[in-house]
């Protein structure tokens, strides 16, 4: 079996509300899955607090909350 490139899984509970807000801004923003909006909307709200730097790419797996570099134990 292939070894996973995002091995942790974070369940979260939305309301239809919520739901419906999520997946219009992802097809707003052309995001390429549900995964890849949250993980945006997440690096984004760090972002805003000074966490990360911002990068963006095409494919559901280029969006993630860290950037390489950024990541724990990388200096």
């Amino acid at each position: 079996m292939a070894e996973l490139e995002r091995p942790e899984r974070l369940q979260i509970m939305l309301s239809a509300e919520e739901l419906t807000a999520l997946e219009n801004w992802r097809y707003d923003k052309r995001m390429p899955s549900r995964s890849a909006a949250v993980r945006e909307l997440l690096r984004r709200g760090l972002l805003a607090d000074g966490f990360l730097s911002a990068e963006q790419g095409i494919k559901s797996q280029d969006f993630g909350v860290l950037s390489p570099d950024k990541a724990p134990g990388k200096d």
